[in-house]
């Protein structure tokens, strides 16, 4: 029996309108051979983890810029849990001070990561850490 295809939700959470990198990494994914489902801009936390239960995703990449970082990682890991979904990995990036890269990390967050980080990085960390629920 194959293993199906690993699915990514990838999400912009919050009142930030920038969503290039998040595009550029689900691209980037996708090229990859990933399965990604883009949520758009404006996500509340509610919405990105319902679409991630419906979709049957294995993780959920945040894209947050905002600033709003440690609301929106919290609300996401703890309505996974409230789900019975807290076997969906949670990752993402932004611009987070590396404080709190340690405390998301610290509540579950399984990576972050911040400008610069090379799209092939995040493949890596998927491929290598994220598996498909068969």
């Amino acid at each position: 029996m194959s293993e199906r295809t690993v699915r990514v939700v990838v999400a912009k959470p919050g009142l930030d309108g920038h969503d290039r990198g998040a595009k550029i990494v689900a691209r980037a994914l996708r090229d990859a051979g990933f399965e990604v489902i883009y949520t758009g801009l404006h996500q509340t936390p509610e919405q990105v983890v319902a679409t991630a239960i419906q979709e049957d995703a294995d993780a959920i990449g945040l894209s947050v810029l905002s600033g709003a970082h440690m609301y929106l990682f919290k609300r996401v890991l703890e309505l996974l849990k409230d789900k019975g979904a807290d076997d969906i990995a949670v990752f993402g990036g932004g611009i987070i001070p590396p404080e709190d890269v340690a405390a998301l990390k610290g509540i579950g967050v399984k990576e972050l990561f911040t400008p610069g980080t090379s799209t092939q990085d995040i493949v890596r960390f998927v491929r290598g850490n994220i598996r498909a629920a068969v």
